[in-house]
Formats: C-alpha cells, structure tokens, sequence
C-alpha cells in the first residue's frame, strides 16, 4: 500500500433525463486544470442521485395519491418531538417510501428503516428531496444500481478505447447500526472487488484470521465522499492508486455487499 489521491471533478453540469453520464465525465475530465486523463487505473466514484436523474428515476409528488398507512404514518409523526420542520412529514412521500419497500423494519417519529426491494436496508428506502430537480420532486434509488454502474464502465470503455476500464462506483449515504451519523456506501459497482477476503490468511504475526472480510467498495465510497462537500455540487469523484482491486471483468458488484437474511441477527 503507498498511497491514495483522491479528487471531486469540477464543472459537471446539472444532470437530466436521458444525459450520457459517461460522455459528461470524460468532457469534464478534460477540463480540469491540469486536464485528467481516464485511465483503467482509476476508480470513478458517482452519487447516486446524477445516475437516478439520468436515469428518470424521480417521483412527482403531484402524481401520488396516499394510502390509510401513509396517512397514519404522516399524522403520528405530528404528535412527536422532533422540531416543527421535521414533523411536517407529507403523507404522499411516505406513501412513495411505501412504495419502494419491500419490508417496513422500524418505524419510530415518522422515519421508516426499510429494506428496499435491492435488498438494501436504509432509512425512507432510500427516496430523497435533497438536490431534486424542482420543488415536489423525490428522487428514487436507480432501478438496479450495478447494472448502470456496468453501463457507465461499458461506455467508457467504448468512449477511451481502453483494454480495462476504469472501475465504477455509485454511492448513497446510509446510516449506521449501533453508530452515529451517515456515511456513503456502495450501492452499485462494476470493475471493482468490493470484499477483499482475508480469512485464511495471516497477519503480521502469522495468525491466522478467521473473520476479516474487508468492505473494499464501502470504504473506498466513504472515502471518496470526504472530497466533495455536501453542497458543493460536485457529484463525480476520482480516485487513484487502489489499482489492485480494479478488474477487467464487471464482477458480482455491490450486490455481494448485501448480508443474506439467514445471517441477519437483528431480524
């Protein structure tokens, strides 16, 4: 291990339904100051909400219509003491979070921890306002995150002419158990090894590990988060020298993150 660079590109564009994130990130690579060249050594980390919107994976709140559950949610969450901003809780967006859920496993003040229908346990299954297009607008999780994580690596490849492309990352900001405060999380992946499996091996005093399973992905979606600000607007973030976890095939993505339930000692 020697060392990590890790930088946010500036400049990028507001992202629409449709845009060829990949094109957009080539273009904005070439004019940083000094221009960036792309390369199968690099690791491009994205939010998540760029792929959503490119993707239309956003919620009208004017189409939604909610439900006796969303409304009760929404009412008790007014009986509560959070401040006043925090319990105007509009019963339609419940209603998409809802929607978006496969399995409600808490609920407490108006907040719900979910289990998404990718498999992802998470606060309101991951639906947000937070840097949405305009105002009642929610943005969704993409459809299925390592699948446009593949098609984003796939166009770079096609637009760089490389032989391995760089790897690509897609990342959202979950909670934590036992923990506080958020952090950014692999969500979607493609060219990246997400655990790096030490059981079996030894450590610096030749013992032997039997639990070690290192959250490459994680930590590298965490790190890459500590370059942009939350309000800075600079959603694409690169990340060098980590070479040795990038491969040339898309592999099982983030995907193989996800804890089976057999093993869930919370369920």
């Amino acid at each position: 291990m020697g060392s990590l660079h890790i930088r946010s590109l500036k400049g990028l564009p507001q992202i629409a339904v449709g845009d060829d994130l990949a094109q957009i990130i080539v273009d904005a690579c070439a004019a940083q100051d000094p221009p960036v060249s792309l390369s199968g050594e690099h690791i491009l980390v994205l939010a998540q909400k760029i792929v959503s919107k490119a993707e239309g994976a956003t919620v009208q709140l004017s189409e939604i219509t909610a439900g006796e559950r969303a409304k009760q949610i929404a009412e008790q969450a007014q009986h509560t003491a959070l401040p006043a901003q925090e319990r105007r809780r509009d019963p339609r967006a419940i209603q998409v979070v809802l929607d978006q859920s496969v399995e409600i496993l808490r609920q407490r003040e108006g907040t719900l921890i979910c289990r998404t229908r990718h498999g992802f346990v998470c606060a309101n299954a991951g639906v947000d306002a937070s840097n949405s297009p305009q105002a009642e607008t929610l943005i969704l999780l993409p459809q299925d995150p390592d699948h446009s994580a593949r098609l984003i690596r796939a166009r770079l490849r096609q637009l760089l002419r490389l032989p391995t492309a760089p790897g690509v990352l897609i990342t959202d900001s979950f909670g934590r158990a036992w923990r506080q405060g958020q952090c950014d999380v692999a969500i979607g992946l493609a060219g990246l090894t997400p655990l790096d499996d030490w059981r079996g091996r030894t450590d610096a005093h030749s013992r032997t590990l039997t639990a070690t399973l290192l959250a490459v992905a994680d930590s590298i979606a965490a790190a890459a988060d500590l370059a942009r600000a939350k309000d800075s607007e600079e959603p694409a973030v690169l990340v060098e020298g980590l070479a040795r976890f990038i491969t040339g095939e898309d592999g099982p993505g983030a995907a193989a993150l996800l804890r089976p339930l057999q093993e869930d000692l919370f369920r």
